[in-house]
């Protein structure tokens, strides 16, 4: 009896890793060819082309023009990150140290996430928060568990955008995979 529970068993895992290789096989199959390589279609034709206009007495304001609903909004001229939720309304905005290589303007969708590794540059970092590539470089939002987030060393291309630890708390919480990073100028 022993013997045919073992038979039972090993076919059901069987059968149930071929359903997940399936599975897995049709998702893949229905993914845009390089997404998270570049650009989603932006939310407005004029985002990657214009620098979103700013509101000069209030500098933190979320810029018009950096699209609608849920999203996190990375402005490369400002250094500067907008959380902004569902209703549109900021939940959160800080400031930012940018890695050496920029992600072109435009609208991205969180594609991975990992609580804790080593960025390029050697530091530990967590709360990594990835988005997109230039070329070979992987870009996302991390905090430097050192509390560390130095300037970008032009002679390593780097795509860790660094925030604070508690920013970067904050960031982990909002961006989950499929929020979309509408990058700006």
């Amino acid at each position: 009896m022993a013997g045919t529970s073992a038979g039972i068993v090993a076919g059901l895992t069987a059968a149930a890793v071929g359903v997940v290789g399936f599975l897995t096989y049709q998702a893949s199959a229905t993914v845009p060819a390089g997404l998270g390589d570049r650009p989603l279609a932006s939310a407005s034709p004029a985002l990657a082309a214009t620098k979103a206009p700013r509101d000069k007495r209030h500098p933190t304001a979320l810029p018009s023009g950096s699209g609608t609903g849920e999203r996190v909004v990375y402005s490369l001229d400002d250094d500067r990150v907008w959380l902004v939720g569902e209703n549109g309304r900021v939940q959160r905005t800080f400031k930012v140290t940018p890695g050496s290589a920029d992600p072109l303007p435009g609208s991205y969708a969180v594609t991975s996430r990992s609580h804790a590794v080593t960025g390029t540059d050697g530091v530990p970092i967590e709360h990594v928060v990835r988005f997109t590539s230039v070329g070979e470089v992987v870009v996302g939002f991390s905090a430097a568990m050192d509390r560390s987030a130095p300037d970008p060393d032009l002679s390593v291309k780097t795509g860790g955008i660094r925030e604070t630890r508690a920013d970067g708390d904050d960031m982990w919480k909002f961006a989950t995979i499929g929020v979309r990073v509408v990058v700006i100028r």
